[in-house]
């Protein structure tokens, strides 16, 4: 495989650099001197930055724009072999890396790489070690799967030997990653398109665990059903997170205010005394996933009272429980949930928040994600008072599986759930504006385009 070196930049071409990952990485590799060029379907606002910071952009893909002189060309799964500047590329003989492959790749000019996984938390959890790195002038690089406002966006490029991402499972991402401290939030059923089951996904996360180096460190929660499966014989450092007396970061005596968001003692493993952390973002998810950030932190040899103002500090990223606005007495949040796990997580935070009724619109991704979870997508949903649902957000997928967000209804009224389901977003408006009331507290869920709903009834 290519290895790349920030010790000697070369020029690297994206196809697809528009993405908000590919720009991302483009933008790194840009601030270490790399020469780089990339082409996308249409102007935006992330090629335009990338235009003025030195990159050459190509509307349109086309096998004249693969120079010979490119040394590096990187792709997206969205990019398939009959692509024209992927087939000038291999006719060219150009060494080609998958955009994981070339994350790797860039983790390995770091001292310190930490590479966060999990089904779920993941965003966050790399959001809140952000941030506690910032607090603690640590000047790190930053490649995030969400809008982070401390950051101005989805990537940071600093010039300490620290770098921190996330680490996505799906099509086994992960695995082409060399991180030197290595973070597992949970393993649950998801991505069931590619996997065959939960047993093929603990086996990928246990893969992404041996890629930590000897002199690594592996986080891990003990809430993990058979953590030991994960852990078992690894020689790098391993680190426990949860709730047991035997952990090394552990959460006890967790309170919540009017707005459910929580506060708790750490107690770290061979301390006296536990420090009192306080979030600005609600839900027992949270303090799960900034327990994590906190045994990072620590890693990086910040002080507890720096990691705890960092904390402090975080409000949240774009679309993970985002306040969006108020509409008359009606309380409007967005949210990215997508998996049962999240959505349970999400209504169990809006729970403890000072409203009369939770609404739930939710926009269920991908038709195999919802034949696989149905049963578990109607119990998560049944903590909303009023559950309304959108159609399937196909995503990458085609409508092959019989299913309907229709049947998810049927199910969520079968079980005594107050359920609406409609066809288009015009519809639901609708329905919001004649049947909500005062003291709603209004969630738009899921992974699709679901937030245009709310954003839409705020007149944006």
């Amino acid at each position: 495989m290519y290895q790349l070196d920030f010790n000697h930049p070369v020029w690297v071409h994206f196809i697809g650099i528009g993405g908000i990952s590919m720009s991302g990485l483009a933008e790194v590799l840009l601030g270490r001197g790399f020469r780089v060029s990339g082409s996308d379907g249409k102007e935006s606002e992330l090629t335009r930055k990338l235009a003025a910071d030195g990159a050459e952009i190509f509307y349109g893909q086309r096998a004249g724009n693969i120079s010979d002189g490119i040394d590096v060309v990187v792709y997206t799964a969205a990019i398939h072999p009959d692509n024209p500047e992927f087939q000038a590329a291999v006719e060219k003989s150009i060494p080609i890396l998958t955009r994981a492959e070339l994350l790797g790749q860039m983790m390995r000019n770091y001292r310190t790489a930490v590479a966060v996984a999990g089904t779920h938390g993941k965003t966050t959890t790399t959001s809140m070690i952000t941030e506690i790195l910032l607090e603690g002038n640590c000047d790190p690089t930053i490649s995030v799967g969400g809008m982070l406002d401390c950051i101005g966006g989805n990537i940071r490029v600093g010039k300490s030997d620290s770098f921190v991402t996330e680490a996505c499972e799906y099509t086994n991402s992960f695995l082409s990653f060399y991180p030197t401290v290595g973070v597992i939030l949970n393993i649950r059923e998801d991505h069931l398109d590619f996997f065959k089951d939960l047993a093929d996904i603990r086996h990928s996360f246990r893969l992404f665990a041996e890629r930590i180096p000897e002199e690594g460190l592996l986080i891990i929660s003990s809430n993990i059903e058979n953590y030991e499966e994960i852990t078992a014989g690894l020689p790098c450092r391993v680190q426990m997170v949860g709730t047991r007396a035997e952990d090394d970061y552990r959460m006890d005596h967790i309170t919540y205010n009017a707005s459910g968001k929580p506060e708790f003692d750490c107690y770290v493993k061979g301390s006296d005394a536990p420090e009192h952390m306080v979030l600005n973002v609600p839900g027992e998810h949270n303090a799960w996933n900034a327990l994590a950030a906190i045994a990072v932190g620590r890693e990086m040899n910040v002080s507890m009272d720096i990691i705890a103002e960092g904390l402090r500090h975080f409000t949240g990223t774009h679309r993970r429980f985002e306040y969006k606005g108020k509409l008359g007495g009606i309380t409007i949040v967005d949210d990215y949930a997508h998996h049962p796990d999240e959505i349970r997580a999400t209504l169990a935070a809006a729970r403890r928040c000072d409203s009369k009724r939770i609404v739930c619109v939710f926009q269920p991704h991908t038709y195999t994600r919802t034949k696989a979870l149905m049963d578990e997508f109607v119990d998560a949903l049944s903590l909303a008072d009023r559950v309304v649902l959108a159609k399937i957000y196909a995503a990458r997928e085609t409508d092959t599986l019989g299913v309907s967000s229709g049947d998810l209804c049927k199910k969520l009224k079968a079980k005594g759930v107050d359920a609406w389901y409609f066809s288009t977003f015009d519809e639901i408006e609708t329905f919001l504006l004649e049947n909500s009331i005062d003291g709603d507290l209004l969630i738009t869920m899921g992974a699709g385009d679901v937030v245009n709903i709310g954003e839409k009834l705020l007149g944006r």
